[in-house]
């Protein structure tokens, strides 16, 4: 049974109303980390799943593991149960249970980690939660060895193909980003974002550090939406946001441990050239990104100055989300040397590398083999990809594959 529901909104197109299959089309995905969650879960007493709010942890965790009782620690009655009486609310579940958001009670792992010690069961908890940092500073001290980890980013493009979303193109696909709820209620990305974003910096980052000035770091959120894509300069983010350089610092890492940011590291293999230093600042998700930056609609994403810096934020952001699923490591890089010879993404396998272009046109052209043309001559290699928005897969330019952004398999 599908519902349909007509969507308008004054700042939208007219082509930008869809139909909605309201709650039902993100619960048919099957998430590609559904597998390796299985495995994780057969191998370790526990299982951590972590990622960002609304990224789909929950709904994971209570598909893949129906018979277990679930419980929410983001809920205040059953959080003071916790923190007060930790071994009596353990007690309920002698079988294991899902706890969500477990994160708000760090302390609880000391207790879980002598329930785990005496049970040679696999996969008896199963925790979530969105703050990086906190969980795997309680893991690392209590539960080491005894949990498996698996980061769940929001929906990548992969998983929206088994539905009416894979005619999408990059520009509706980087406007509605990946976060399910954009596709499983009657949401307008903008109304949605916003929403979301107005939850992220009252409650999580009061969570995280205690910022009295929140409308500061909303700001600060909005100046990095506008560097996606650039080279990590905290000193020139300090001066536009009003703070010191120390505070930017606080704040990236904030960013990064709830999953909004990440940070892309040069690759150092210098060719005896001097090389950039400094990391590369992407979002995960190009909806929030686009929130950010004030783009409504697909039409003004087009024509906007950022979409070549968002085109290379949804393509890296999809190949993590390749990785995370598989439960493979980050194996990443930018590389650029002082002169301004780049090449947008290297893949380190195990010291074998793989160069690549990230382009946002629709047009194969032999320029933009120019990165990897030079980096193939300082390394003495002969291969290397541009993943763009054109569909001419089939006809490589002297050797190189141009690769089609919604067949990303790298």
């Amino acid at each position: 049974m599908q519902v349909r529901i007509n969507l308008f909104h004054t700042n939208l197109e007219s082509d930008s109303k869809f139909v909605w299959n309201v709650s039902y089309i993100c619960k048919m995905i099957i998430r590609t980390a559904e597998a390796k969650a299985l495995q994780l879960a057969s191998k370790f007493k526990a299982l951590a799943i972590i990622g960002p709010r609304q990224s789909g942890k929950t709904t994971l965790a209570k598909k893949l593991f129906k018979g277990k009782p679930y419980t929410s620690l983001e809920n205040p009655d059953i959080r003071a149960f916790a923190e007060q009486d930790p071994r009596r609310f353990l007690a309920q579940y002698p079988d294991g249970a899902i706890l969500d958001e477990v994160q708000r009670v760090p302390h609880l792992f000391s207790y879980l980690q002598e329930i785990l010690d005496d049970s040679k069961k696999r996969g008896q908890f199963i925790l979530t939660g969105s703050n990086n940092f906190t969980l795997q500073e309680s893991i690392s001290q209590t539960l080491a060895g005894r949990m498996g980890f698996l980061n769940l980013l929001p929906l990548c493009f992969k998983e929206l193909a088994t539905t009416r979303y894979k005619t999408f193109d990059e520009n509706k696909y980087m406007l509605h980003g990946g976060y399910p709820a954009v596709y499983d209620e009657k949401h307008i990305p903008i109304d949605w974002y916003g929403s979301y974003l107005r939850t992220y910096v009252e409650r999580d980052v009061r969570q995280l550090k205690n910022i009295g000035l929140l409308y500061s770091f909303e700001r600060f959120m909005r100046l990095c939406a506008a560097r996606t894509g650039q080279e990590l300069n905290m000193s020139d983010l300090a001066n536009e946001a009003g703070v010191d350089v120390k505070t930017i610092q606080s704040w990236i890492g904030i960013l990064e441990n709830s999953y909004i940011i990440f940070l892309l590291r040069p690759h150092f293999k210098n060719f005896s050239k001097r090389l950039v230093k400094r990391p590369k600042l992407y979002f995960y998700d190009t909806g929030l990104a686009c929130f950010l930056l004030g783009i409504q609609n697909h039409k003004e994403l087009e024509i906007n100055s950022h979409r070549g810096q968002l085109f290379e934020t949804m393509v890296i952001g999809e190949m993590i989300k390749q990785r995370y699923n598989a439960g493979m490591p980050m194996n990443l890089y930018f590389w650029r040397d002082n002169a301004g010879h780049e090449v947008d993404v290297i893949i380190d396998r195990a010291g074998k590398l793989f160069p690549i272009e990230l382009k946002s046109s629709h047009t194969a052209s032999d320029k933009y083999l120019d990165g990897i043309r030079y980096w193939n001559k300082l390394s003495n290699t002969n291969e290397g990809a541009v993943v763009y928005a054109g569909k001419l897969e089939h006809e490589p330019i002297k050797g190189f594959r141009f690769i089609n952004w919604k067949n990303i398999d790298l």
